[in-house]
């Protein structure tokens, strides 16, 4: 062989190899749904509450802080920066906006507002007030909307307020109501917290999206009917009311504790969850809701809904379906690692997604205070599970593309689970009556695009973890974009189960045991560790609540640390000597759950990443992760709870942080204690 073409054949091979090992990797969120920040003048605060698209391609968007901004040229075609206009202003709390027949309307905090233009100068000079209702002055009275139905109602939703626990303040507040063109109020259903959005879907059924809380164990998407009562008890103060079609009353609620599914059962017209969106794990504030219509181009997941989160800077993915009448379906992650707390979301004419931010002191894992951002698709078709229907005895799984048989017909490449969360009063809740599922058979469809697992049993109002951590794709052996989601499932479908036979009898070894909490993939902005998810802290002497008995004089100092609007510690530098013995006392005034964990010197951000990597069960474990860098810490605190426990201020001098761990708040609520000599 000549030299030259033996040369020319190891590049050949050596280029080959490279093609391979390319097809092997795995993909990535970046590559294929790259995010381009569109630019904001430093002088904006542009603290996104609602957008809409004006017919001319213009951007609209409103502002919490009462603006209302006009943006040409969002995309930034041809590489010109885009422009702002400032449209209007002086409003309260802006958290919904739509352009509708030809006019702008927006939610503010009392009011349904219509702004015009008259002079035709770019600025509104008209600020008509269509509807007002009334408000308490209670800070978490937000107002949601307009939607317009499929009817042509305008929609809007109304935070219940909140006193200790959540109540309907001021009337219809815990409410959606629709408003018919010439502005009649129709009360339509009850029983929302915070619902902080309102999608159609291609059917022209109402979603809403809710954040947990005081009723509301995990954030949630539900699909919304006439009379419907959602799970706060608040607005049924309401439901009296002429016009209510809720026949509900405080009374009819029981507060055990029981899953809501099971409630449901005997308290008619009580509505659960279409989808739960576990609290943590794939969110911790659900936020804008938008469908995947025609205009959007965002791969192949047509008709269903991307889900914001405010706290998680991130979108997920959810995949619907209609049995015995009732919405169900499944959640999967979709993107992460947007710059802020993610509220609205907006088709671009270019089919890009408009993605509109604000941290509004609540916290989020993007750390601007406020962002507008553009979602694209590079054209890469992800290697994900497209939709996950419901069997009479398991699941039918959709790829976008050919699964590896091997892997996907190995019992070993899944793990399945239920659980659910109680229905009480109290703030959020622990997972409950988590249990493990086994595969009795796996099929897999002969163009290998769906995979059947059949499952010792299925639970009805449950929540079905399922992962897929080992299964490939048929032609270049890649993993999966995302190998977990969760199935809602509200109603077992009839049909007829599959026979187990000798063929479909799955291969391999199921995991021989299944810890929940061992969820390395779960991770806020797919942080994975090497040595898999973070567990909880066990470490009793972290945690003392009785005063040592070799303190025989007591404690040498006494504190008591309380809360702050915006998540916030009421002190945060705190000076103590080596060796002091502490009696701190945590106060949650706040209405979240809080927790105080003191760490070692450089050691805050580090603990509170931990935690936000401790899974389904932190709860359990008051998000406090099990690592040496944890000094002491609190329970996790229900708002108007306390917590005192008892410490020894470290020998070497420094700067201690102090941190609350509750997903996500430990970015802002943070402090520190100086220990000097």
């Amino acid at each position: 062989m000549k030299k030259s073409t033996y040369l020319l054949s190891l590049l050949l091979l050596g280029s080959a190899l490279v093609t391979v090992k390319a097809q092997t990797q795995a993909q990535t969120e970046k590559q294929i749904y790259p995010i381009v920040t569109v630019p904001i003048p430093k002088e904006i605060a542009l603290e996104v509450g609602g957008m809409t698209f004006l017919p001319n391609d213009e951007l609209a968007v409103a502002t919490r802080k009462g603006e209302v901004w006009i943006i040409t040229n969002p995309y930034m075609k041809d590489g010109q920066q885009p422009k702002y206009r400032l449209f209007a202003q002086g409003m309260h709390e802006i958290l919904g906006l739509n352009y509708i027949k030809g006019d702008l309307y927006l939610t503010q905090r009392a009011e349904i507002t219509r702004l015009r233009d008259l002079d035709g100068d770019g600025e509104a000079d008209e600020y008509r007030t269509m509807y007002s209702w009334p408000l308490s002055g209670n800070y978490h009275e937000y107002a949601y909307g307009p939607m317009l139905d499929k009817d042509g109602n305008m929609v809007v939703t109304l935070n219940v307020g909140w006193i200790g626990y959540g109540a309907s303040l001021s009337k219809w507040h815990g409410w959606m109501l629709k408003f018919t063109p010439d502005f009649k109020l129709i009360p339509f259903a009850t029983g929302f917290r915070s619902p902080a959005a309102m999608a159609l879907n291609d059917d022209g059924d109402i979603f809403y999206a809710e954040n947990q809380g005081d009723w509301v164990g995990s954030g949630s998407i539900t699909h919304v009917e006439e009379g419907d009562f959602v799970g706060n008890p608040a607005g049924l103060v309401w439901a009296g009311e002429p016009g209510s079609p809720v026949k509900l009353r405080k009374g009819d609620i029981p507060d055990t504790g029981e899953p809501e599914f099971e409630v449901a059962k005997r308290v008619p017209g009580l509505k659960t969850p279409s989808v739960w969106i576990p609290h943590s794990i794939m969110g911790n504030s659900t936020s804008g809701i938008l469908n995947y219509t025609a205009n959007g181009n965002m791969g192949p997941f047509k008709g269903q809904l991307f889900v914001g989160d405010q706290s998680q800077s991130n979108i997920n993915r959810v995949f619907l379906e209609k049995v015995k009448g009732v919405y169900q379906g499944v959640v999967f992650p979709f993107r992460r690692g947007f710059s802020s707390g993610i509220l609205r979301m907006n088709w671009g004419s270019d089919g890009s997604m408009l993605v509109g931010m604000t941290s509004r002191g609540w916290s989020s894992t993007g750390k601007a205070e406020y962002g507008l951002q553009r979602l694209t698709w590079s054209g890469i078709v992800p290697f994900e599970a497209q939709t996950v229907k419901a069997q009479p005895d398991g699941f039918e799984l959709e790829f976008t593309m050919p699964v590896d048989e091997k892997t996907a017909r190995d019992a070993g490449t899944y793990q399945l689970s239920t659980f659910t969360y109680k229905y009480h009063h109290i703030y959020g809740s622990p997972v409950i009556n988590k249990s493990a599922r086994s595969i009795k058979a796996i099929v897999v469809s002969p163009d290998h695009k769906r995979v059947r697992l059949v499952l010792d049993s299925l639970k009805e109002g449950y929540i079905h973890e399922i992962k897929m951590e080992g299964l490939l794709s048929g032609n270049d052996k890649i993993p999966l974009l995302h190998n977990y989601g969760f199935y809602t499932l509200n109603k077992i479908p009839d049909g007829e189960k599959l026979a187990l036979t000798a063929e479909n009898k799955p291969t391999g070894n199921a995991p021989a045991e299944h810890h929940m909490e061992g969820m390395e993939h779960h991770q806020m902005g797919n942080m994975a560790t090497a040595g898999g998810a973070v567990k909880g802290n066990t470490d009793a002497t972290k945690h003392v609540t009785q005063q040592p008995e070799n303190w025989t004089k007591g404690p040498d100092k006494i504190i008591v640390l309380g809360t702050k609007p915006g998540l916030k510690f009421d002190l945060t530098n705190i000076t103590l000597k080596a060796g002091t013995n502490v009696k701190l006392t945590f106060k949650n005034v706040d209405d979240m759950l809080h927790n105080f964990v003191l760490t070692t010197p450089g050691s805050g951000n580090a603990v509170g990443e931990m935690a936000l990597k401790m899974g389904l069960d932190g709860e359990k474990y008051d998000f406090v992760p099990g690592t040496p860098k944890v000094l002491a810490y609190t329970s996790l605190l229900q708002p108007g709870k306390s917590d005192t426990i008892y410490f020894t201020v470290p020998k070497t001098p420094g700067v201690y942080p102090f941190i609350c761990t509750y997903p996500g708040h430990y970015m802002v609520m943070k402090g520190q204690i100086k220990v000097i000599k």
